[in-house]
């Protein structure tokens, strides 16, 4: 199980064992993340499990495809590295990978 830093906007982190194959937001939601809320339950059709994935990592949390980029050009917080963790399937790979959240899901 790779473990996967999430950093919440005011600093607190999580480092969590997150299980291979099931999506980044699950993984946080199964470990009591607060701040990942997957409302949509992982359609990506909220955009509540927006999360800033760490410049280093960016590469292994794969490519977001044009509905995830749809629903992130309506964040007004996005960046370069803006994903929604719903869309990256976690993978052994993904061991030591940063995560930040942005301020407005606390």
């Amino acid at each position: 199980m790779p473990k996967i830093t999430l950093i919440e906007f005011n600093g607190t982190d999580h480092t969590i064992d997150a299980e291979t194959g099931k999506n980044l937001m699950l993984n946080a939601i199964d470990n009591g993340v607060p701040g990942i809320d997957g409302d949509c339950g992982g359609a990506c059709a909220c955009g509540t499990c927006h999360v800033f994935v760490d410049p280093a990592w960016i590469e292994n949390s794969g490519e977001a495809g044009a509905l995830e980029v749809s629903m992130l050009s309506m964040r007004p917080d996005q960046e370069a590295t803006s994903r929604l963790s719903c869309q990256i399937e976690v993978t052994d790979g993904m061991d030591g990978m940063v995560i930040r959240m942005p301020e407005y899901q606390m």
